[in-house]
This record gives structure tokens, sequence and C-alpha cells, in this order.
């Protein structure tokens, strides 16, 4: 461990997240890796920042992940725990939009990066479909070892000077197996490669050849020096088929050796084999033993003047983009989706994504276009010339090539842009026009039949999301209006007495919550307190958690003792809504004597924080729900509240986290009331809201009320 530490103080943070990787992937006998880091000005979405043994075209569409993706980085950042799954088709029964994409054999695992209460990201590692079932004692300490060194690099990265370690793209690790050879041995190895019987070829983590021997460019029926570099579909389109991408993203995931036999025109079948390790494929080519196989794949190549097929990559890209649309909740959701992935999975520069509004085209988001040109286009009329006009109004796509077909049609727009190639494309939900997708690139681009295909599909699932979308938005804001109205939008002054409230609704779903809190005032020098969480998660709770705030408000200020307050608040709960039931916490504060009168309804306790800086949880005796039994009773407990006393009520949103025990959480909340007599409520408040105590996202809303007495008498009312 002293070695591990002292290695990462003397390193950049940079550098020290990459060794870190390097080594747990090392350590853990894994074959790849990569680290996501929660983005700084944004904790719901981690970015991928550094990888290892993975090709890009693989993690492409997972370098922006929000938190609340069900995918095995974003649980184990979400819940703070690790997770495991074994080459055995565990990634697709757990996780099945990524089982689609990657149905292939391997095991995963995703651990937290986390420290001192701050969640950071995630650790994710791969092993071969070989792997056993369970991961071993040893794996596992390498990955608990690796993420502890993984959270101090942020951590000290952050307290040195709050540099982010996430840089504008992914940095690709090089997964070399072996030492770079000397030039006396390179060459030993092109000549033992050139004198074999079969063609050899070397292929790159991306696919792309890095050596072919003679033997195998004569297999293929190319030169050596015209494949090199290139992708081996971009020069033989006989091996475009996705059956053979497929066998080659099953070699490099499962890390598995894999053979196919294809045919290169006219009529010579090849048998190739791949095997594959981190750093890339070893390709043996050789004729196949005796003409056709039986059921092999025929791929023909295009007909003369046919544009070449969609790259097989796209597929992947596809299935991933409609898979994520079908797991969009708002329009803001939706956007965010199309900005960063449609460009990468089409090779476009820029996308723009348009929605109808009162007759009129308004940018909703976008991704690589100038601002000027965003703004000249922004509302345009429907009923106008412009090209996206002309797309919503038809309901049909336009692809326009090059730039002189552009000028053509469309001059204002080709002297106001350098794109070169467009595609307009009409949104259409349930028969109607909802919007324009508009793509643009900045050399020509041919767009094919199968690409225009494949286009115009995304642009109906891209429809139905963004219907969906403004549908649960309106929804939402509804709904959430209604929660916002039946809450306090103000607090009563009470002289003597400070007081803070705040209410942070769930970050994750759509659903409303029941938490409420008010406060009272009884007379000049008596108040009451009230936090309750009504069960459910809907519009009924908030509606049953203005009815129960109403009953304790009546009931308080007619001068109910507060037992009475909860046992009459019951009695009505259980006729108005028997299916419900709901907690609550009721606190009579007498400022002139220095004491609280305390009774809950199964509500956790407060938490009491003397002058001294001593904390304690007042214990209460339970009390059942409100609205079960109608002839329940509470019991009051009547404790002492000295000046400078700083009272907490809150509910069990801000303690329960998953993968904590709620012990540490409560304390954790302690340590950030620590020195309250220092500092302002709202200023309190803020700290124990604050990121980082049950990680980025919160499963369930939070209510939080604080009170503190005055450490000086003589503020309060009467007092001269």
């Amino acid at each position: 461990m002293a070695g591990r530490t002292s290695f990462l103080s003397r390193t950049g943070a940079g550098l020290a997240l990459d060794s870190v990787l390097e080594r747990a992937v090392h350590d853990a006998g894994a074959y790849a890796g990569g680290v996501w880091l929660l983005s700084p000005s944004d904790r719901k979405i981690l970015r991928l920042v550094v990888t290892t043994g993975i090709p890009q075209t693989v993690t492409r569409p997972w370098e922006r992940v929000s938190v609340a993706a069900s995918v095995p980085v974003a649980d184990a950042t979400r819940e703070r725990r690790l997770v495991w799954l074994a080459p055995d088709g565990a990634l697709a029964r757990h996780y099945p939009r990524a089982g689609l994409i990657l149905p292939y054999s391997f095991a995963v695992v995703a651990a937290p990066l986390t420290s001192g209460g701050t969640t950071w990201g995630a650790l994710l590692l791969l092993w071969p479909g070989s792997h056993p079932p369970d991961l071993s004692e040893a794996e596992h300490t390498a990955v608990d070892e690796a993420c502890d060194d993984l959270a101090a690099v942020c951590r000290r990265a952050a307290q040195r000077d709050g540099s982010t370690l996430i840089g504008p793209r992914p940095r690709i690790l090089s997964a070399r197996s072996s030492p770079p050879p000397g030039p006396a041995q390179a060459l030993a190895a092109v000549d033992f490669a050139g004198r074999l019987p079969d063609g050899a070829c070397s292929l790159d983590l991306d696919g792309r050849i890095a050596f072919i021997s003679p033997r195998a460019a004569e297999l293929v029926g190319k030169e050596p020096a015209d494949l090199v570099g290139a992708l081996p579909a971009e020069k033989l389109p006989w091996l475009s088929d996705p059956v053979f991408e497929d066998r080659y993203r099953s070699a490099v995931l499962s890390q598995q050796p894999m053979s196919f036999t294809a045919l290169r025109p006219p009529d010579t079948w090849l048998t190739i084999h791949l095997h594959p390790d981190p750093s890339g494929i070893s390709v043996v080519i050789a004729p196949a033993p005796s003409g056709e196989p039986e059921g092999a794949p025929q791929p023909q190549p295009p007909p003369a003047g046919k544009p070449p097929p969609v790259r097989p990559g796209t597929l992947y890209h596809l299935m991933h983009l409609a898979a994520s649309l079908t797991e969009a909740v708002g329009v803001e959701d939706v956007v965010e989706l199309i900005a960063d992935q449609i460009v990468s999975a089409f090779d476009a520069e820029a996308v723009a994504l348009m929605t109808l509004q009162e007759s009129r085209l308004r940018i909703i988001g976008s991704h690589g276009f100038a601002p000027e040109l965003l703004e000249r286009f922004d509302a345009k009329r429907i009923a106008g010339l412009s090209p996206s006009s002309v797309v919503a109004r038809t309901g049909t796509a336009r692809f326009v090539a090059t730039r002189e077909e552009l000028a053509e049609e469309y001059p204002e727009v080709a002297a106001r842009t350098t794109k070169a190639a467009w595609a307009f494309l009409p949104l259409i939900a349930s028969g109607r026009a909802v919007g324009v997708c508009v793509l643009a690139y900045d050399k020509p681009h041919p767009f094919p039949h199968e690409e225009r295909a494949a286009l115009t599909s995304l642009a109906g699932l891209i429809a139905q999301a963004l219907d969906r979308g403004r549908l649960y938005d309106a929804k939402h804001h509804l709904a959430h209006g209604l929660q916002e109205g039946l809450l306090p939008q103000t607090l009563p002054e009470v002289g003597g007495l400070d007081v803070t409230g705040r209410y942070l609704p769930a970050t994750y779903g759509m659903d409303i919550g029941g938490d409420f809190y008010d406060l009272i005032r009884l007379d000049d020098t008596t108040v009451a307190a009230v936090i309750g969480d009504v069960e459910g998660h809907n519009v009924t709770a908030a509606a049953l958690m203005g009815q129960v705030r109403t009953a304790v408000h009546a009931y308080a200020t007619a001068g109910a003792s507060p037992d009475e307050v909860l046992t009459r608040t019951n009695r009505l709960l259980t006729d108005l809504a028997p299916d419900l039931s709901t907690s609550c916490l009721y606190v009579q504060v007498d400022l002139a004597a220095h004491r609280a009168r305390l009774v809950t309804a199964g509500h956790p306790p407060p938490l009491l924080y003397a002058p001294d800086g001593h904390a304690e949880t007042i214990p209460l005796p339970p009390g059942i729900l409100l609205g079960i039994d109608c002839t329940a009773t509470y019991e009051t407990v009547d404790i002492p509240l000295p000046p400078g006393s700083l009272l907490m009520m809150y509910t069990d949103g801000l303690v329960e986290c998953p993968g904590v025990d709620m012990d540490a959480a409560v304390r954790e909340v302690g340590r950030r009331l620590a020195h309250s007599e220092d500092r302002s409520l709202d200023a309190l408040a803020d700290s124990v809201l604050r990121p980082g105590l049950c990680g980025p996202v919160r499963n369930d809303d939070i209510a939080l009320l604080l009170l503190r007495a005055p450490a000086d008498p003589g503020r309060l009312p009467g007092r001269a």
C-alpha cells in the first residue's frame, strides 16, 4: 500500500489515473478496462475518461452515460455497489439493452469509486468468456485496491486545484502484449510470416490492418500497400457483410478464437481464422479445403455504380440508439441522446432537432452548427420555403448530397453555411408532424439507399420518443406544480427562532413525492414544527399530503396537545384514505421555557445539537403510522431545548442510501452540521443536502426543517 500511495503522490493526476487502470487490468487478470467519472458540471452524467483493450467502435455509444441509465457503470455509481456479470448471459438478463448490442461471451465487473462520502464514478473491467462464474479473492482484492487508488486520484485532483480529469474525448491506452521488437527481430518476423503456406495478417484493436503478408495479400487479391492502415471492408467489399464484422467483434470481446468462411468473387472460398489478444487480432487466411462450405454466408459485391452498403458498425449504433430512445423520459433526455450519439453513428458533423410549436419550427437542441446559423433558421414558419419547413409540411425526407445541389435548391441555406451535405428528416408521430431532425456533413455524402432507410426509420423512433417526452413533461410540470402549491411558500417569522426548510424531489423517475413540512405559530413564544412523508409517489400521495398538513395545522391552532394533534389527524386519515399511510413528527417548542414536546407517528426521530457541540438522536416511542388504526394513540416526550440548540427534522430520503448503513449516513449528517453556531441555517441546510451523502442520484424525495433556539434570551418577544 505504501508503494501505491507514494506513486500516486508523485505523478500527475491524468497519468496516475491511466497507470492505475493499467495496473488494475494486469493485477485482476482482465483483458480490458475503462474509467467513467461524474461530470463536474452535471453530476447526473458519467463521462468515459480512459480505456484500454476495448475498440473505440464498442465504447463510443457509452462515452456519455446518464447515472439513471440501466447499465453496469451507472448502477455501480448510483447504488455504490459492485456489479458482477458472469459470462453465462448475465449481461443480457440484467441489462437487456447492452446485451442486445453486445451478445458475446465475456465477464464484467463495475465498481464504484468512493472516498469520504463522495462518489467519483466507476471502474469497469472485462474478462474473457472462459472466466469462471465467480470473481476470485485475488481479483476482488485487485478491484478494491484499484477503486481506492482511482478515488484517491480524483480526490487529490479536486483538492489541489479543482481541475477536471475529464478531457474532450476519452483517452485510449495501448494494450501491447509484448515489448516492441528491435529492427532485426521485426524483419525476422516478417520473413517468418512470408514463408508460411497460409496468409498472415495483423489487425489493431479497431480492426485496421497493421500488417499483411504477401501470401495473404495474394489470397485476397490486393497489394499489401493498398491494405495497410485500412479496415478490411473498405478495401475488400466482399467482407462488408455484417456477419463477418460480428465474428470480429465476438473475437475481440470474448477473447476467444473465431473462424468463418468467405467468398472472394467470383468463386474463391477462403477460410479466415481470428486469434485475439488485448492488443489486437492475428488473422490466418487459407484457401477453403474443398470448395463452397455448407451453410457458409454468400455475400455478393454491390453492382457497379451502386454505393457501398451501410458500414456494419452503424447497425450496432442504430440498435443502441433505438434501445436508448425507448428509455428516454423527457424532451431534454431525447435531445441530449440525439446530440450525443446520432452524429457518431452516421459519421455526421452536426445535428439539430426542431419541434413544431404553433406553426413554427423551433430548435430545441443542436451540436456542431454555428450559433448564427441556428439563430437564422430558428422559429421558421412551417408554411415557408426553407428545407426544414418543406419537409415538415410534406412529411417526406430530403437528402442533399453536395453543396452544388444545396445551392441549386436552397441558395439561402448554402450562402450561410460551409456544410456540404444535408439530411432533413420529418418527425412523424401518430400520423402528425412533431418536428424535423437535420444532419449535416463537412464533405459530400452520397446517402446510399440503405442509409436513407435507416435514417428514416430512426426519425420515426425519434418522433415517438419526442411525443412521449412532451407528454411526460406536461404531466411532470402539472404534478410538481400541485406538490409545490401544497407546500408552504414561506415559513412564518417567529421572533427568537431561526428556521429554514428545504424540499428536494427525487432525481430518478417521473413520480412526485409526499414529503411535507410546516411551521405553525401558536402564540408569541410557542410554535409547532411538523414534518412527514405520505406513502407513495403519485398525485394521490401529494393530495393526501396537503390534507395531512391542513389537518395538523387546524388541530394545532385549535389548542390541541401534541399527542392529540396526531391522534385526531390519524382518525381523519383513516376515513379519508384508508389505503395510504403517513409518517409524521410533531414538535411543539416553548421558547420562553426553553423546552420542546415531541411526538411521532413512525417518523425518523430528530437530531438535537447542543451549544457545546454534543449531538444526539432524540429517543421517541415510535408510534404507529397515521391512517392505519383509527384507535391508535401517541405518547409525548418532553425535552429541554437550551439557548443555542439546533433541532434537525428530516424525512428518510436524506439518510436511506443504497449500499450505505443508515447509522453511517446519520453520522455523516452530524459531521456536516459540526460548528453549526458559526453558520447561517441556510448554509447548514445547503451543506446537509449537498451531493455525496447518498451519491449523485436521489431515489427518494427529501424534506428538511432546521430550527435554532436563540443563544441570546434577549431576542425573545417581550424581553428587554
